[in-house]
């Protein structure tokens, strides 16, 4: 049984960048469930994570900086 991923994943060095955040903080936010994240089926090494819920996120952080 296939585990529902979402269509538009990207890679965590693209959500760190969108994000503007260090290594540190977005793995923190991944190992806290913050960012679901889904290996990637070709490299188990490489995490992908929705770019929507990278956006979400965004968006939710400067509304609580306001």
């Amino acid at each position: 049984m296939d585990e529902f991923r979402p269509d538009d994943l990207i890679t965590y060095t693209e959500a760190r960048r969108l994000l503007g955040v260090s290594t540190a903080t977005l793995t923190k936010l991944l190992k806290n469930g913050i960012i679901p994240f889904y290996p990637d089926p070709l490299d188990e090494r490489v995490k992908l994570v929705s770019r929507a819920e990278v956006l979400r996120l965004k968006v939710r952080e400067r509304k609580a900086a306001a």
